[in-house]
């Protein structure tokens, strides 16, 4: 930062001693001042070019001085590419906003990556009860497209991305450009360390094992297979990224007395992160006027939205000091376990971020559809499980991007489900 301001403020003088330069060149190419009829281009240099040119080298090399390449997902170096053409100013404030999680916390940044990968290529691995150690059933090898006759471009960057997040977990070097192509043209080429011979338009490559293997087919599509030890990393490191953070599990609780009571009770509560509530609400039209409900409404941030798109809203939550808190700022909240209040079916919208026990969300979705008017319409934010794993729902689904609960404490992947209640 330092170097970065004092160059900044040594630019003028820097372009003054070009200027003097360049008239130094052509007053060596004239006598006495008489101009020749010839141009010597010496060419221009702009103070804002100067300042543009730090302001880029500035950012890169902070990228390079944290090897942030080596945390960084493969959507988060994209990302940083288009940030790195419009620059921000140089601050210790921005470079905090975009940097700060890898430097903080690098290990945390290789799992997250991974996972955002991983989860893209098959559901399994977006559950988080199937990626628990010692879950049987992992997907051995995953099918990716991009492989046509005349270009295995797309494919080719696929392979690339998710090896580079495996290595990134393995401590590995990451993926060259001449081993993905010695790869791509053998499919066997990167399962052992060792080197690849050279062919009639290829050198030999000395390759780093990865333990996976390539197999291409006519179609255009790609199988990847991963051998038990790059398996068993990948379980693990997602095993690490979802977390044991939830009281969630395949098997239910034995029942009590008062199920629903008892259980509530013991429930882990992460409230909505406001990203989150934005994406959810943008996909819902809510008219002013709408009556809207939201179960177990925590500290209210789905309220404070759903207020300010004009509905009347109306929140039930179990906690009594989340329920007065959401009072203080003006909501009307009911304080009652959920599950033991009545339906009214004169809602036009129920929204509702369940908690995420077990299978214990499916009880509060089936009980929140009761309280919709016919037509109305309920969207919940579930754990990936219920779409994957489950099957206890039906409706429309979209997946969030891995991580999105990731500030409130749990890294499990999660859906939302869209249910319209039919007219009667």
């Amino acid at each position: 930062m330092a170097e970065y301001e004092m160059k900044v403020a040594a630019v003028p003088a820097a372009l003054a001693e070009f200027d003097a330069a360049q008239n130094a060149v052509k007053m060596a190419a004239s006598i006495g001042g008489t101009w020749g009829n010839r141009t010597l281009e010496t060419g221009r240099i702009g103070e804002r070019d100067m300042q543009s040119a730090l302001l880029g080298s500035a950012w890169r090399h902070i990228y390079q001085l944290y090897a942030l390449e080596n945390f960084a997902s493969a959507a988060d170096k994209k990302r940083i590419e288009q940030m790195f053409a419009a620059p921000p100013p140089f601050t210790v404030e921005n470079i905090r906003q975009h940097f700060g999680a890898y430097i903080k916390d690098p290990w945390g940044s290789i799992l997250r990556g991974l996972a955002e990968q991983f989860a893209n290529l098959d559901p399994a691995f977006k559950s988080h009860e199937k990626m628990k150690i010692g879950a049987k059933g992992l997907p051995k090898r995953v099918i990716l497209s991009g492989f046509s006759e005349y270009s295995s471009c797309y494919g080719a960057e696929q392979v690339r991305d998710i090896l580079n997040a495996l290595a990134a977990y393995q401590g590995k070097l990451l993926l060259t450009h001449r081993e993905l192509a010695a790869l791509i043209r053998d499919g066997d080429a990167l399962i052992e360390d060792g080197t690849v011979p050279a062919d009639k338009y290829n050198e030999a490559v000395r390759v780093v094992g990865r333990g996976v293997w390539l197999r291409r087919f006519k179609n255009g599509r790609g199988h990847l297979f991963f051998g038990p030890e790059a398996l068993r990393d990948v379980n693990r490191a997602l095993a690490e990224f979802y977390g044991e953070v939830l009281p969630d599990a395949a098997e239910e609780r034995p029942a009590a007395p008062r199920a629903s009571t008892a259980v509530a009770k013991d429930l882990q509560y992460y409230p909505t992160p406001a990203k989150v509530v934005e994406r959810v609400l943008g996909d819902l039209y809510i008219k002013p006027g709408d009556r809207v409900l939201e179960p177990s409404c925590g500290c209210g941030r789905f309220l404070d939205a759903l207020r300010a798109r004009g509905a009347r809203v109306l929140g039930i939550e179990v906690d009594p000091s989340r329920a007065a808190g959401c009072r203080t700022r003006g909501h009307n909240v009911l304080t009652a376990n959920f599950l033991e209040t009545e339906p009214t079916g004169d809602f036009d919208h129920v929204v509702m971020n369940p908690p995420f026990y077990g299978r214990h969300y499916a009880k509060h979705v089936e009980h929140a559809l009761r309280f919709l008017k016919a037509g109305g319409r309920l969207t919940a934010i579930l754990p990936a499980t219920a779409r994957y794993d489950h099957g206890l729902l039906e409706g429309r689904w979209d997946d969030l991007p891995v991580g999105s609960f990731s500030e409130s404490g749990t890294n499990i992947n999660t859906t939302v489900l869209t249910i319209w209640r039919g007219r009667e």
